[in-house]
């Protein structure tokens, strides 16, 4: 069964033939269980469940550290370009749209994790809009795709007169070593970031990233429990501003 013919609907937890009539049978029915485990730490969705999957590969972002995450990134969300990639249930992304990031894109290539992030973003009622002649949008964006080609979209959207994405957060499975190393080096060259534009990664603790890829400079890794953050700067031999201090152009 080809994932591109068929479509997922959570709400009643079947699959369906894409162009099949609005009354047609299910050609599968599957159990996804959703357990409400997460919650918005702060803005305008602040306190808001989010979902979650049982019995699937995601490790969602625990509370303690996305709000850790935020407190360094501070005030530069507002306002800014964000891409969550291996976005999971969405929580990164959705903790930046309600901390006032104009636009937030979601890039994540498991099927049922796709249709989570859309139910979530639905039940906080997230706007989505998009210009599809410069690719810039506002509100949410969901990508239902691997990591690099959907940040592949990007490039081919991208242009001089672009505002660059200010934050990628990436969050592959810990045991997936090999997707770091190929994203990193893939945002070392990316067109659609700038000087100044912060790349940050979790990890395993005990897993170490490269100091350096292409343009990305590592500047800071904060560990809490077995999860570490690396923070990347784009450019960093140009400017050397702290997060705080950086305001979105």
């Amino acid at each position: 069964m080809s994932g591109s013919d068929y479509r997922l609907d959570c709400r009643d937890r079947h699959i369906y033939k894409i162009g099949a009539k609005k009354n047609a049978r299910p050609v599968h029915i599957i159990e996804l269980p959703l357990l409400s485990s997460m919650r918005v730490i702060a803005g305008t969705y602040r306190s808001r469940i989010l979902k979650s999957l049982k019995g699937l590969a995601l490790r969602p972002t625990s509370d303690r550290l996305r709000e850790t995450l935020f407190n360094v990134l501070g005030s530069a969300v507002a306002g800014s370009r964000f891409i969550d990639v291996f976005a999971g249930t969405g929580a990164v992304g959705i903790e930046a749209l309600s901390r006032g990031a104009a636009e937030v894109v979601f890039i994540e290539n498991h099927p049922p994790a796709v249709a989570l992030i859309r139910k979530n973003l639905e039940s906080l009622g997230a706007a989505v809009f998009q210009n599809t002649k410069t690719g810039e949008g506002a509100g949410a964006t969901v990508l239902g795709a691997d990591a690099l080609r959907g940040l592949e979209k990007f490039i081919a959207k991208h242009t001089a007169a672009s505002r660059p994405f200010d934050f990628v957060f990436l969050d592959p499975p810990y045991a997936a070593t090999e997707e770091y190393a190929r994203v990193l080096r893939f945002l070392g060259a990316a067109p659609f970031l700038a000087a100044g534009s912060v790349v940050i990664a979790e990890h395993h603790k005990k897993f170490d990233l490269p100091a350096r890829a292409g343009s990305l400079t590592c500047f800071r890794i904060l560990k809490q429990g077995d999860a570490a953050l690396s923070f990347y700067r784009f450019n960093a031999s140009a400017a050397n501003p702290t997060i705080r201090e950086r305001r979105p152009t």
